[in-house]
């Protein structure tokens, strides 16, 4: 990862991260398990994919994601998306769900969120990477860290943004986020995550997309158009070495 490929703003951002070791051990392993043939998802070139789709100083939202999916031809490295012709995913659907009733936007006929990226909306997953078939099997190998130190640079600048936090685990990540208290410029929506298994815990009715709307209109931000275009436009992230 030594030439990645990344946006300049997200490389004077972040670049530094690419020099510490845990990022050296993160290429040592990646590439250990490619030449084993392992398969992995997302393909190489959309790994920073949530990153180019959105720029630090156009994040307005952020959403966070665990790991991507494992299946084939799901994951492009936005959390939560998937590729345009791919079956939407449970979760993904109970999100439609909740717009639906939340905003009034019928639900969408695909799962590919890039018209949200396009607008500010940081769609980012804890682990950028994983092996295919394999839930999780690339936490704790050092991308943790990295989306650490993006989340700190975006809640680091002071324009108003509005972190949506479904589930524990997007909570824990974020905690620093939380713990700026009043004195935060940021918005922080906090809900059970949106899978089947604890959607009807209070992730139903918890009104995000109005909530940061609203929030966002209040401080000058504009609003994000929530309504996915009917054939979605494909985009592919930069291409990391």
């Amino acid at each position: 990862m030594a030439e990645v490929k990344l946006h300049p703003d997200w490389l004077a951002a972040i670049g530094g991260e690419f020099a510490q070791p845990y990022m050296a051990a993160l290429k040592a392993f990646l590439s250990a398990e490619r030449d084993k043939g392992k398969v992995i998802y997302p393909q190489l070139r959309d790994w920073f994919a949530a990153l180019d789709a959105t720029p630090p100083q156009d994040a307005r939202v952020v959403i966070l994601g665990q790991d991507p999916y494992h299946g084939p031809g799901q994951a492009h490295g936005l959390c939560f998306s998937v590729q345009p012709g791919m079956r939407v995913p449970p979760s993904l659907v109970n999100i439609y769900k909740e717009m639906q009733s939340d905003i009034g936007i019928p639900r969408a006929s695909h799962g590919y969120l890039g018209h949200w990226a396009e607008q500010g909306v940081l769609l980012l997953n804890t682990c950028l990477t994983v092996e295919a078939g394999q839930a999780a099997s690339h936490q704790g190998k050092g991308w943790e860290k990295f989306t650490d130190a993006v989340v700190a640079a975006v809640a680091a600048d002071p324009a108003p943004k509005v972190f949506i936090l479904w589930g524990s685990h997007a909570q824990k990540k974020a905690a620093d986020v939380a713990d700026l208290g009043a004195g935060s410029p940021h918005l922080i929506l906090r809900a059970p995550h949106p899978s089947p298994l604890s959607a009807h815990n209070g992730f139903f009715g918890s009104r995000p997309f109005s909530q940061a709307n609203d929030f966002l209109a209040a401080h000058g931000r504009g609003t994000i158009d929530w309504a996915l275009p009917a054939v979605p436009r494909e985009t592919s992230g930069a291409t990391p070495a």
